[in-house]
């Protein structure tokens, strides 16, 4: 058997927007990269369908859902970086100032989810009480507010919802969320801070949302105004989708109202609804969901889905198909009377006809009222009035939570010391950070062409990689022995835009809106080659890019995360289909080296771990981190980039 070796240095060769609606997209080919435009936007479109389908298809009875529940929500939790859930450690709860008003007591309020990360809110609650009272979380959309330097928390803004709670038998608690709170934090990671090792880490702004949220469930629990078994939780737009993340996972959560906080996968990724939002709508979606999945863990407890008919971010067809899949689980239990929708007509916006509905069922739900509403939601307190600190504590850790939320392993950490050990590394790797791609691949059906006379040795070698991509590889042969190894050359967009110009000259039907370079040419002619040499061309780059507006780009890498995936997750799998057709129709039994430089060089070792027959791996400019590399799902969590290094030597050397 022929060794298999590994290098950390390039072997010499011999030679020296989405923008628009995916469908829109589709339709324009007078941009450029319209060939690309169109591939990716059929790709989201088809996988979209695919996990679209497959949602609660394997559930026909309450049994049927029942023995997957937990599971489903143990699911969540991981998605959301709360599994396992951190430790529940001091709240260290104060209350800062008080104010009256119009019966109405507000709290200024702080405690700690985390030591460290601070979460400020009001706890509205009726001058008058006798005995403890239902409760209510409400939970702040993206509202900004802020003078003269001092923000005063998103709490502000939604004051209104508090006060009517409280001016009609409830206690309330609003709370800040962590971008537009007192403290401000972050949550556009990968929307514009270029955070891109988020998905790396698991890392959702989502996730420190909802555990916040189930950090002031504990707080409401503690104090003696509440009735700690009737809680129900409210919020609209990312209040909206943080009242799904809490209601799903915490069953101390009796009554539901999500207002437009929620709908389908296909309004993101197909129709773009992906770009009018910032991370904490979405968790990190490993296991593929669709959004109905998370409407289903709060059956069979009260739930109305909540929205205007003119959201443009959540659309009205979207939040109907979340209600009807929905109404599947609720059907099964029974209890499709706990399950509500409610349409109101406007934009995007905190209407009144939004929060009538959503008061009438709470009374329903916790109270056992139907009566009508008689009082409007009006703010009572000044701004200024709702600050809970004076000074901001210097030891908070709201601004950079991200950094530390999702725990993540070192360099080192991963030892490799057995085959089974490594064998274990890759099979976790395959689960939860390229479970994107096919479980059942398709045929490569491999169709290997010539190019021009200029260049007898030159081939094109197309073959399918996962549809609609049928990627096409080049293929020089040299004039050595038919046992010289072959040459597998990964190229990333900079080695792309390096060979690019050799390749134009030789495939000028394949390679447009690239100039030529003769001389650059010559240098794979068989003369100029010891061995023959082969260039892997992922999706995306090349042939089949996209878009070059960075906006566009920034979106699309996005759409990949909502479909559990990422371009370089599914870049890598492209390399990995390369070299199968490599080794079906070009190795005839020669070494198969791959060389790679940069972030090619991150994705050719990671495919040498998912194939056998990968001889010689030679990489150079690696990036030195996950944190510098190109984004997988949370592959931070289970192995840095430098022991991915060591283990493809493993496995090559062995």
């Amino acid at each position: 058997m022929i060794k298999r070796l590994f290098r950390t240095t390039v072997v010499c060769l011999a030679l020296s927007g989405l923008t628009q609606t995916a469908s829109t997209i589709a339709q324009d080919s007078n941009q450029a990269g319209a060939v690309g435009d169109r591939l990716v936007a059929d790709y989201f479109h088809e996988q979209t369908r695919q996990l679209t389908d497959r949602t609660f298809a394997d559930i026909d009875t309450l049994q049927d859902w029942q023995q997957k529940r937990d599971e489903h929500r143990r699911q969540l939790l991981e998605m959301l970086g709360l599994d396992p859930m951190p430790e529940k450690t001091p709240l260290e709860a104060a209350v800062t100032g008080t104010h009256e008003r119009s019966g109405v007591i507000v709290e200024n309020v702080h405690f700690q989810a985390m030591p460290g990360l601070y979460v400020t809110g009001n706890l509205y609650r009726p001058a008058d009480q006798q005995g403890p009272l239902p409760a209510i979380l409400y939970v702040c959309g993206h509202a900004r507010v802020k003078s003269d330097g001092i923000s005063y928390g998103n709490k502000a803004r939604y004051q209104h919802h508090g006060g009517w709670f409280a001016r009609n038998g409830y206690v309330c608690l609003t709370i800040d969320t962590v971008q537009l709170g007192e403290i401000e934090g972050i949550h556009h990671g990968t929307y514009r801070e270029k955070m891109w090792w988020w998905n790396n880490r698991g890392y959702s702004s989502a996730g420190v949302e909802a555990y916040n949220c189930v950090r002031a469930l504990d707080y409401l629990q503690s104090r003696p105004e509440v009735d700690g078994e009737r809680i129900g939780v409210t919020g609209r737009s990312g209040g909206g989708v943080y009242s799904w993340w809490v209601a799903a996972i915490d069953e101390r959560i009796k009554v539901a109202v999500p207002v437009a906080g929620i709908t389908s996968l296909k309004n993101h990724v197909v129709d773009g609804c992906v770009e009018g939002h910032c991370d904490c709508m979405f968790m990190v979606n490993t296991y593929r969901w669709d959004f109905p999945m998370v409407a289903a863990l709060v059956a069979p407890r009260p739930l109305l889905i909540t929205n205007s008919d003119k959201d443009r971010i959540f659309p009205l067809d979207g939040v109907v198909d979340v209600y009807n899949k929905a109404r599947k689980i609720y059907a099964l239990y029974g209890a499709t009377e706990n399950l509500g929708l409610q349409i109101s007509e406007g934009p995007h916006k905190d209407t009144q006809e939004l929060r009538i509905a959503a008061f009438r069922w709470m009374n329903r739900f916790l109270r056992d009222e139907t009566e009508l509403i008689s009082t409007t939601a009006t703010p009572l307190f000044d701004k200024t009035e709702l600050r809970v600190f004076d000074e901001l504590p210097e030891e908070e850790r709201v601004s950079n939570i991200h950094e530390s939320f999702v725990p993540k392993v070192e360099a080192g950490d991963v030892a490799i010391e057995s085959d089974s050990k490594a064998n274990e590394i890759i099979k976790t790797l395959r689960q939860k950070t390229f479970a994107g791609w096919p479980d059942q691949p398709e045929s490569l059906d491999i169709a290997v062409e010539k190019s021009a006379e200029d260049y007898p040795n030159a081939r094109s070698v197309r073959f399918t990689s996962q549809s609609p991509f049928r990627l096409t590889m080049y293929w020089f042969e040299s004039k050595g022995d038919a046992k010289q190894p072959v040459e597998v050359r990964v190229l990333d967009q900079k080695g792309w835009s390096e060979w690019a110009p050799a390749l134009a000259a030789i495939f000028p039907d394949q390679i447009s809106g690239v100039a030529k370079n003769e001389s650059q040419a010559e240098r794979l002619l068989p003369a100029s080659l010891s061995q023959d040499v082969v260039f892997v061309v992922p999706r995306g780059i090349g042939p089949t890019a996209w878009s070059s507006d960075e906006r566009t780009r920034t979106h699309i890498r996005r759409r990949f995360m909502l479909l559990g995936q990422t371009l370089a997750g599914m870049q890598i799998y492209d390399v990995v289909r390369g070299l199968q057709a490599i080794d079906q129709r070009i190795t005839d039994g020669a070494m198969l080296r791959v060389s790679a430089s940069g972030d090619a060089a991150m994705m050719a070792a990671y495919a040498s771990l998912m194939v056998d027959c990968v001889d010689r791996l030679d990489l150079s400019e690696l990036p030195e981190s996950n944190r510098d590399a190109p984004d997988l799902l949370n592959v931070s969590r289970f192995i840095e980039l430098p022991d991915v290094v060591s283990l493809a030597r493993r496995r090559v050397e062995h």
